[in-house]
């Protein structure tokens, strides 16, 4: 079971699938479904401060080689594009709403990229992201609980 927690863990700290996959990956496997909606939550959270902090630190370091400026670029192009209209009409729930979709390319990657982008303050920025994680973490951790019990 810890094995369990702990993949489910990584799973929602990794951009490959966040808590969109590590919800549904522990609840498949028989953990806690109270234990595994809280560890995912918490992960995807913890995913802010550290995109935060290589994106203020790190980042800047990095451009400096060409590989690395071009893959940037792309990848901020698309949260831009991705996002841009509702951050820019709605402002901090546009960020909310952004991040809050469970589907792919959205979530707390993209949603870090853009209010770095567009320079939202990082309160509320963190504050936006951590409302629209927990809201797609309940609508992912719901259907999976009523495509368990058979009735989604």
């Amino acid at each position: 079971m810890i094995q369990d927690v702990l993949i489910a863990f990584l799973w929602s700290i990794s951009p490959f699938g966040e808590a969109k996959v590590g919800i549904p990956y522990g609840m498949l496997n028989g953990v806690n479904i109270y234990l595994v909606f809280i560890v995912c939550l918490c992960a995807n959270i913890l995913v802010f401060p550290l995109m935060q902090f290589f994106l203020k630190h790190i980042n800047t370091y990095l451009l400096r080689w060409n590989f690395y400026k071009k893959s940037a670029v792309y990848v901020a192009r698309k949260a831009k594009v991705g996002s841009g209209d509702n951050i820019k009409k709605y402002g901090f729930f546009g960020l909310v709403f952004f991040v809050m979709l469970p589907i792919p390319g959205t979530g707390v990657y993209a949603g870090s990229i853009a209010s770095y982008i567009f320079k939202i303050e990082s309160r509320k920025a963190f504050a936006a992201n951590a409302i629209g994680i927990f809201f797609s973490s309940l609508i992912v951790w719901s259907t999976t609980l009523l495509t368990m019990k058979g009735i989604a």
